[in-house]
């Protein structure tokens, strides 16, 4: 028999739906992705850590998990809405569902609800905070529940993320993503990059890796000090969850690190670049979450479809002299990248390790190479 939950909004809408995956209770930003495919690589994204994502697409499911396509050790979401859960799989790459992976990670989810009518309210009034629960089923509990909750905004996500230590990466990307079956050979004698872990997503190391970088991985809480003593070529800044300015000893640590080691840093990674360099960031209405999202290229006037996840950005009145913008969300004119003028340090805030999502950004991964060959 099919067990009841509820998603109630802080401004007093309530939805009602069949549970699936965990049973209890979450509290949540509620917010929106507009991908068609990719959900494993959502649930696993820790961007999404203290959201209950919801997925626009009208079935979710079908297509079933695989150990391949997780982004991290484990999904870090609050909980997961959608419109029709498919209770039949079929791929050949699948070797579980979509209820019972949620169920074995303690992830609490909805579907039967009209995710139209939600997504249109979240897109109206901007992001809203939410209570997902299987176990109270009232509505005036419910909603009050979610007006006392805990929003994004000041909150440090990342410590809650974050690897418990120092790693050397060496997994290369999947064979999936190569068009034929024969995989490049790859080189092991490249760029030492360390990569500054805020809640990365696993195919931006694969990414590094198949470029030939000898790839460090360290936890985000580490200090400028620490980064040198690994004796770099290059420093990578990944992405994360949640608002960057009240991360003070990730942006003092890379302030520390502009001018002595070339800096790459996407999403997450380039907010806290820009706030290093003294720029602001400032929290986006409703987001931009999905994998086809536009994105001018101001350098070179080409367009590119990326893969996005964020509820922040970079405030272009506050870039100082020093930052330039080379990229531009073509929805709404925001900043999608900028580089340094002075030193061997850009950003961009969208996903070119395309999982899931498009390839059209992967050249920003030869970019850095090819800004640590120049130091």
């Amino acid at each position: 028999m099919s067990q009841t939950a509820k998603l109630a909004l802080e401004d007093g809408a309530v939805f009602t739906g069949e549970a699936f995956g965990a049973a209890g209770e979450v509290a949540g930003e509620v917010c929106f992705n507009t991908s068609m495919t990719g959900y494993q690589e959502i649930l696993t994204d820790p961007s999404y850590r203290g959201q209950i994502v919801t997925m626009t697409y009208p079935m979710i499911g079908n297509y079933g998990v695989n150990p391949e396509d997780v982004e991290s050790r484990r999904p870090f979401l609050s909980g997961f809405v959608v419109r029709e859960n498919s209770r039949r799989r079929s791929n050949f790459r699948s070797d579980g569902d979509l209820h019972n992976y949620l169920a074995d990670n303690n992830v609490v989810g909805i579907s039967g609800i009209d995710t139209r009518a939600l997504v249109r309210r979240l897109r109206t009034q901007g992001s809203l905070r939410g209570i997902l629960s299987t176990v109270d089923l009232d509505d005036a509990s419910l909603v009050a529940k979610a007006q006392a909750s805990s929003g994004l905004v000041g909150r440090d996500l990342v410590s809650e993320v974050l690897p418990d230590s120092a790693s050397a990466w060496g997994e290369r990307l999947s064979r999936w993503s190569f068009i034929t079956d024969a995989m490049p050979d790859l080189r092991s004698d490249g760029p030492h990059v360390v990569a500054i872990d805020y809640g990365m997503k696993l195919n931006i190391a694969r990414h590094l890796v198949e470029e030939g970088f000898r790839v460090t991985i360290l936890p985000g809480s580490v200090s400028t000090e620490d980064i040198l003593q690994q004796n770099p070529d290059g420093v990578f800044l990944s992405n994360g969850p949640g608002d960057p300015e009240p991360l003070g000893y990730a942006i003092e640590a890379i302030r520390g690190l502009l001018g002595k080691k070339p800096v790459f840093g996407i999403c997450l990674g380039h907010q806290l670049l820009s706030l290093a360099c003294g720029a602001r960031t400032f929290k986006l209405k409703f987001g931009h979450r999905g994998a086809n999202q536009p994105v001018l290229n101001v350098l070179t006037q080409k367009v590119e479809i990326t893969s996005q996840n964020h509820g922040f950005a970079v405030e272009e009145a506050s870039l100082p002299d020093d930052l330039e913008i080379t990229h531009r969300n073509l929805n709404d004119d925001t900043i999608a990248g900028v580089r340094h003028r002075r030193f061997p340090a850009f950003g961009v805030q969208y996903h070119p390790e395309a999982s899931a999502g498009p390839h059209d950004s992967r050249y920003l991964f030869q970019q850095f190479q090819e800004l640590m060959q120049q130091a």
